[in-house]
């Protein structure tokens, strides 16, 4: 089995908290390219990303529009492929995984947000958070009754029989966390989950990510373009020019008044 190099294993400081680099280390992403396109025209998104997540940490992603959050995401999540690099899970080269592996993978490893919720409108709270159990095979009645679960700890436990498309943003947006969450995945992967919320929704979504993580043990990495959300992270990452680099929320900032990445 293909291992992760041991330069992407360095210990990594958490906020003084318990050393990360004591922490199980969940995923990595090992000198990570996409291109799109080919000859003259050619994109280089990612020129050479790479990245350790360890157990229980909280990752921030800041970046502007268009720098490649989403295409590393998808790449974590094996939503897409690199055109070089390496993601790892659990130590395993997901790569290496065939198409019902992946299929398990991107369906019981991984949660993954998006910044438009992606809820199907005509079908309930319910029904949204039960399809990727429903998806996998999961009996119906007990892929309702978890859905239902779910949508408990969210704080929507009054809207479990209302269409998607009756709700507001940011109880849509909790609809798709409790989505994200229902397998079971022991990473969370969120893609600018704030970012067509107004700011007390923001807030609000955001607590109760940190909360999620916390007491479901999940290890999360948050692209985001809120600078005062990213700081209540363990670890912020820059990425610029197709690179991960490590930042400092003060120094970000200085660099972009108003808490917005620009």
């Amino acid at each position: 089995m293909t291992q992760p190099p041991n330069s992407a294993r360095q210990p990594v400081p958490a906020n003084g908290q318990v050393a990360a680099g004591a922490r199980a280390v969940v995923m990595e992403g090992c000198s990570l390219k996409k291109n799109y396109g080919r000859g003259e025209k050619i994109l280089h998104v990612l020129s050479d990303a790479s990245l350790c997540l360890r157990k229980g940490e909280m990752v921030a992603i800041v970046a502007p529009s268009g720098a490649g959050k989403s295409t590393l995401l998808h790449l974590l999540a094996a939503l897409d492929t690199p055109t070089s690099g390496t993601v790892y899970f659990a130590n395993k080269a997901i790569e290496t995984n065939d198409d019902t592996a992946l299929a398990a993978f991107r369906n019981r490893a991984v949660g993954f947000l998006w910044q438009r919720h992606q809820l199907l409108p005509d079908f309930t709270a319910t029904e949204n958070v039960a399809m990727p159990l429903l998806l996998r095979g999961d009996d119906f009645t007990s892929a309702l009754g978890m859905a239902r679960k779910w949508l408990a700890e969210v704080g929507l436990e009054h809207r479990v029989d209302h269409r998607a498309g009756e709700l507001s943003g940011g109880e849509q947006q909790r609809v798709a966390i409790a989505r994200a969450l229902v397998t079971g995945p022991s990473v969370l992967l969120a893609d600018e989950p704030t970012g067509d919320l107004d700011e007390q929704n923001a807030w609000a979504v955001f607590e109760l990510l940190e909360r999620l993580h916390r007491t479901h043990g999940l290890t999360s990495l948050i692209a985001t373009h809120n600078l005062a959300l990213a700081a209540r992270c363990d670890r912020i990452l820059g990425l610029e020019h197709g690179v991960l680099r490590t930042r400092e929320a003060a120094a970000l900032a200085s660099e972009a008044p108003g808490g917005e990445a620009r």
